[in-house]
């Protein structure tokens, strides 16, 4: 493949992202974190549809994560952005976030996916919003911790105390991925 072609998909992908700058800056900042919290919403329903045991789950952590990312892969290059809040359980605080993401691989295509983390301690929860995450990785496997019973079952284990899932517009992800995505907050909705 030339460089032009790659260069040429290369820039079609930002533009296709960045397509959604001018919307969101036109909002409110009021505005903006009301979508949020509804987007929110939307991807916890669609996780206790897809699982039941994750709303006690949810209920019973220090705090939890959602997001909505899209991303576009062209031929060797992808990519994509979201945003979502991470909420405290005990203290009810908000932190509003964004998410950025960057693959490499052949590939073609347009991704919607959802994603939910769940914080088994303070300390997990602190460090993700304080100092933001980037990592990369995949599991492919459903995790269920062992002393919480089923409550994680079709999730899968991050990090100690942490516990993620994936969501397709058609349920449950069997893929988790991770790959050179970052999460760190929002300092134009905090």
């Amino acid at each position: 493949m030339s460089s032009t072609v790659l260069r040429n998909a290369v820039f079609v992908l930002c533009l296709a992202l960045m397509g959604s700058i001018p919307a969101m800056a036109a909002a409110s900042k009021a505005q903006q974190q009301a979508e949020v919290r509804k987007t929110s919403q939307s991807v916890l329903n669609q996780l206790y549809r897809a699982k039941p045991s994750a709303r006690a789950a949810v209920k019973a952590a220090v705090g939890y994560a959602t997001f909505r990312n899209f991303g576009m892969k062209l031929f060797l290059a992808g990519g994509g952005g979201g945003s979502g809040v991470a909420v405290n359980n005990v203290t009810k605080k908000e932190v509003f976030m964004k998410m950025l993401e960057v693959q490499a691989g052949l590939g073609f295509g347009i991704k919607k996916f959802s994603v939910v983390f769940i914080f088994e301690t303070e300390s997990a929860f602190n460090e993700f919003v304080n100092s933001g995450w980037e990592f990369g990785g995949q599991a492919t496997a459903a995790a269920t911790d062992g002393s919480s019973g089923g409550s994680y079952q079709g999730a899968v284990s991050v990090m100690p105390g942490v516990w993620m899932y994936q969501m397709t517009d058609k349920g449950l992800a069997l893929e988790m991925t991770g790959k050179g995505t970052k999460y760190y907050k929002n300092d134009d909705l905090n």
